[in-house]
Order: structure tokens, then sequence, then C-alpha cells
């Protein structure tokens, strides 16, 4: 009768373990945590479901405090990342909410299989909505993001040195850091959203050589004057004038017409160029010396030089407005448009108005 009376005993107490507060049953469906840290991927599991009722009622203390938080979460894989170009190339992913294949392996490699998690009402919590979607997209593994999620993943990133081994004495901070670096200038390298900062450089600097041009243009008509003045009256055009300055040097060197064909190139008129050839003959300017003639040369290689400069730097700007902005461009000419977006700041702030 003893061996009788013992055995429902025994399955009594199989039952009480089965079902007992340390038993699944009693902490009802699985939630896993994805935290993506500076240096690896982390997986935790909450291994104490209860203690989420303590934690709503007072989260700061079960956050910070790092013995009652252990109780409620467990390390369950970590992946550190192989170098800092991976490390960046995972962090570029998850700020765009796009899964890496790093993260896909990590993923299925630790987790139940996602038929069996959906059948168990098995979760991994996700700090934000849309790369909870992405992940689940990816692997099929269900994801939630809810504030319980974020509370919990907040103590993960307090603790993250002390749940994970080989990441105290500062290792932790030196990943944060060098990834905090690498991230900004890959954002501000590769910022495809703000295209029109190039416009607003080239337009303001344009405008720059305009001004520029014109002072030293003037400058050149009027140095190169003392010496040669019919000049300015036949040739008009200011890098023209400046390019000729170039060619013809001392007046005297049109004594005869060996620099006809050079000069029509310049003028494009055979007629100007010999009415210029003409009136350097007979000239009523002042005579020039060797050195003084050098240096107005010299200055006139610069007017020319900066010259073409602009011309380059304007079609530039022409074909990057036809990039950016090609619809504006047409309609109000690629010049003004340019100059609204700088006015505005940006091509958004343009389209705000």
């Amino acid at each position: 009768s003893n061996k009788k009376t013992e055995q429902p005993r025994r399955k009594s107490l199989g039952g009480q373990r089965r079902s007992g507060p340390g038993g699944r049953a009693a902490r009802g469906m699985a939630l896993y945590l994805l935290h993506e840290a500076a240096s690896g991927y982390g997986l935790f599991e909450v291994v104490e479901k209860e203690e989420l009722a303590g934690l709503e009622e007072g989260a700061q203390a079960s956050i910070t405090d790092l013995n009652r938080f252990s109780k409620i979460v467990k390390l369950k894989a970590f992946q550190p990342f192989t170098t800092a170009e991976n490390a960046l190339d995972n962090i570029m992913k998850v700020s765009e909410n796009l899964v890496h294949d790093d993260l896909v392996a990590f993923v299925k490699a630790n987790l139940p299989k996602a038929k069996s998690m959906a059948k168990e009402g098995a979760a991994l919590g996700v700090s934000v909505a849309p790369f909870a979607s992405a992940i689940k997209e990816a692997t099929g593994v269900p994801c939630q993001s809810n504030d319980t999620v974020n509370e919990l993943l907040r103590g993960v990133r307090l603790h993250l040195h002390r749940l994970v081994k080989n990441l105290d004495g500062g290792a932790s901070e030196k990943a944060q850091l060098g990834l905090g670096h690498s991230y900004s200038r890959a954002k501000v390298k590769f910022n495809v959203n703000r295209q029109d900062n190039m416009i607003i450089q080239a337009i303001c600097l344009l405008d720059q050589l305009d001004k520029d041009v014109n002072t030293c243009a003037m400058r050149v008509k009027e140095w190169y004057s003392w010496h040669f003045p019919e000049l300015q009256k036949i040739v008009a055009d200011s890098f023209m004038f400046a390019r000729l300055v170039q060619l013809i040097g001392a007046r005297t060197s049109l004594a005869n017409d060996d620099k006809l064909d050079k000069i029509t190139e310049v003028t494009m008129d055979e007629a100007v160029s010999k009415q210029i050839i003409e009136a350097g003959r007979t000239s009523m300017g002042m005579d020039i010396s060797e050195i003084d003639m050098l240096n107005l040369s010299e200055f006139a290689d610069r007017v020319v030089a900066l010259a073409r400069y602009r011309r380059d730097l304007h079609a530039y700007l022409l074909e990057k407005m036809s990039v950016v902005a090609p619809n504006l461009g047409a309609l109000i000419g690629e010049a003004v448009a340019a100059r609204l977006i700088s006015h505005a700041g940006s091509l958004v702030n343009l389209a705000k108005c």
C-alpha cells in the first residue's frame, strides 16, 4: 500500500515541477531582445516574465539595478563585428532599417525556427517598428516593438559591458567612439539628399568670380590703355581684350602683318584684326619698358585663366542643375534657379516656400 500511495505523490510533484514558477508554462510566451551595439549584435532572453510587472511599476529602479535586471534578462548570444568596415556596413544598414546578411545569419543561428516561435507565441523584441518589420520579412521571425521592449533594451544598453564579456575596461566606449566617427564621415560623404549643397557653393563662387573677373579685366584695360589706348575703342569685350594683350604685347610687334592670323583667331573677324594692326602702327600711347610689359602680360594671363575657370564652373553648374532640379532650371533658367536654392538654403526649403 505504501508503493501505491507513493506513486501519485511523485506524479503530483512532477506536475508542480512542470507548471511551477520556474517552468516555461508559468513564464508564458518567450521573449528575446536584439541589441545593435557598436561592437556587435547581442541577443538576450527574458528569463523571468513575471518580473515584467515589477518592471512596469518601477521601471527606473528595475533598469538601473544590475542585480535586479540580471534576473530578468540573460545573454543568449553575442556576435562581434569582424572589422571596423564591417561594423560601419552593418550599422549603416540598421540606420536605414535594412537587414544585413550578418544579422540574418546571426538571428537564424541563435533563435528557434520561425514556425516554432510563431506556434509558441514567442517573439523577438526590436527597438523600432520599421526595423522589426524588416527583420520579420528577411528571416520570418515574429518581431515586436513596444514600450516594454524599449525599457528592456534601455537596461541592456546600460549594463552591456557587464552582461557581455570582453566589453569591460573601456572597450565598449572605444568601439562607440570609433564607429561614431566613421558613421558621421560616411553620412556626410554619402548624403544623397544634399546634392544641392554643391549647387549652393558653385553659384556663390560664380557670383564672386563675376565680380573678380570684371574688376581685374577693367584693371588690364586701364593699364594697357596707357600704352595702346586705341585698342579699348576697337575691342569692347574684356575677355577678348585680355587675350589680345597676351598676344600683342608691346604695340611695336604690330609693325608688320605677322600676327594677323593669330589676332583673327581671337577676334573672329579679319577686318577688326586689320583695324587693330593699323591702330597699333599709328597709336598715340606712351612707350612701355620691357619689365613693365612683362608684369602686364602676367596679369593678363591670370585674368584669362580666371575667366576660363569661370566658364568651366558655369558649365559644371548647368550640368548639376540638370540632375538635381531639371524642371526648375528649364522653367526659370539654371542660374536663377541656383540662386533661389542658395537663398532658401536647400532644395527642400525652397519646395516648402
